[in-house]
């Protein structure tokens, strides 16, 4: 917390905290829910192209997929190979 309040002292941040008015309390219908003060933190702007990154995020997908294919034809392939050695004891 000491990143936001620096030499000790309070301040309102968006998201986190607000000290509220009694006029704005009364606004609110005396309900003291918190979001109704506090707010919500401003988001940082995004620094990439949306549709380039869905495109990198599909091929990492279409990769993932395929490993996991392989890996489940191998492991297919050794519980058939561990059966058939059972069966010849």
């Amino acid at each position: 917390m000491e990143q936001y309040f620096l030499e000790g002292k309070y301040c309102d941040i968006p998201g986190l905290c607000n000290v509220a008015t009694i006029e704005e309390i009364i606004d609110q219908g005396y309900s003291l829910n918190p979001g109704r003060y506090v707010g919500v933190t401003e988001k940082e702007e995004e620094d990439f192209v949306f549709s380039e990154k869905m495109h990198e995020l599909n091929e990492e997908l279409e990769r993932l997929n395929a490993e996991a294919h392989g890996l489940e034809v191998r492991i297919a392939e050794n519980v058939v190979k561990m059966l058939g050695e059972g069966l010849n004891e």
